[in-house]
């Protein structure tokens, strides 16, 4: 493959074009629907990904993965609910032992029937509660109650939401916010 090209592998379908096609296609959906234009003005100021929320049955093993496989560190335990942070980069990457307090919330365990992600986090600045809310009730969207979180960059207010398939969101603010 040419450094100035892309390409896609996996079956006949494979294909392969130039990189400043790849940038443009790779923001459209894979049924071909385009992607929204940016406007200027982003109606939430998304920063970044704050963290990544993982269900998991073997503690152990991920921690050993993520922690001397690929360099993390253990940041934050917080045992009473059920959660360690792992440090990655500006990031965190939580682990929710299935039978702790939060990972029983998410029903089975990981695996084919279920779910082993628990949600992803967006990091929002600025934070405005109030024009968040109101952005997405013009999209039919309710948001849960305003909460201070942990995240990457520690406590702040927090928001979670669903996506329409269910998948839980949650837009963070920065730090005593």
């Amino acid at each position: 493959m040419k450094s100035d090209t892309v390409q896609r592998h996996g079956g006949p379908d494979g294909w392969s074009v130039p990189i400043s096609w790849a940038i443009v296609s790779i923001t459209e959906s894979m049924n071909g629907v385009a992607a929204r234009q940016e406007t200027g003005n982003a109606m939430l100021p998304i920063q970044g990904l704050d963290h990544l929320v993982l269900r998991i049955r073997d503690t152990n093993a991920m921690l050993a993965f993520y922690c001397d496989v690929l360099g993390c560190t253990v940041e934050k335990r917080q045992e009473e609910i059920g959660l360690i942070q792992l440090r990655a980069g500006r990031s965190l990457i939580d682990l929710v032992p299935v039978e702790g307090p939060l990972g029983q919330r998410g029903g089975a365990a990981p695996g084919r029937e279920g779910r082993n992600l628990d949600h992803f986090c967006l990091r929002l600045e600025p934070f405005d509660e109030a024009a968040i809310r109101r952005h997405l009730a013009a999209h039919d969207i309710e948001a849960g109650e305003l909460v201070q979180r942990y995240g990457a960059e520690g406590s702040g207010p927090s928001l979670y939401l669903e996506d329409p398939e269910g998948n839980t969101v949650e837009l963070k603010g920065p730090p005593d916010a």
